[in-house]
């Protein structure tokens, strides 16, 4: 089965459109057999897609601190709840059980676990895909940064084109199906400047 790793915001967000895309992906995964792990809350949109996912009837992994789960933040009703000793635990857990990595909104914490996903792919550490789940376009100024980096020289342009930017989880999930990592120690990559 494949499992797919949520990043999202431990809160709702302003926007109900927000918590709207977290049921609708939880909904989408559980109905194509998709499992998720994503990190064990039970609020915000992080228990949103969990909710949802196991609505349907899908398989929600948790991973999550001691301290989190000492503080009763983690859901109840998840299919398996993964208690680790600290976050870099809890991201190495994650990156070990995930075939994917898809990025919902959400504060620094989200973007430092995508982040971190993105970087290992680049390296070669993993060749699982990565994306942005673009609801009412907030990560449009993301994906402009993706571009100056590559424009300023900061990173090749096969690595921005490794990330998905899209606002339907099916794209995503379409996206993900034919996935290719660059390979990044071929000759093209080994040019300077």
């Amino acid at each position: 089965m494949m499992v797919m790793g949520i990043f999202c915001g431990s809160s709702a967000g302003s926007d109900t459109a927000f918590i709207d895309a977290a049921r609708v992906t939880g909904k989408a995964l559980a109905q194509a057999g998709i499992a998720i792990v994503y990190g064990g809350g039970r609020v915000g949109l992080m228990g949103a897609v969990a909710d949802a996912a196991l609505a349907q009837g899908g398989k929600v992994i948790g991973v999550m601190p001691r301290l989190l789960a000492d503080q009763e933040l983690s859901h109840p009703g998840l299919t398996t709840l993964h208690v680790v000793e600290n976050m870099h635990e809890r991201k190495a857990k994650m990156a070990q059980i995930a075939d994917g990595f898809i990025a919902m909104p959400g504060g620094p914490g989200t973007l430092e676990e995508i982040f971190e996903q993105w970087t290992w792919a680049q390296l070669g550490i993993h060749d699982k895909p990565c994306a942005f789940l673009n609801v009412n376009g907030y990560f449009d100024p993301l994906k402009t940064m993706n571009e100056t980096m590559v424009c300023q020289g900061f990173m090749k342009q096969p690595y921005a084109d490794m990330l998905t930017f899209s606002d339907s989880i099916e794209d995503i999930l379409r996206v993900f199906a034919t996935y290719t990592p660059p390979h990044k120690w071929t000759p093209a990559f080994r040019q300077v400047g």
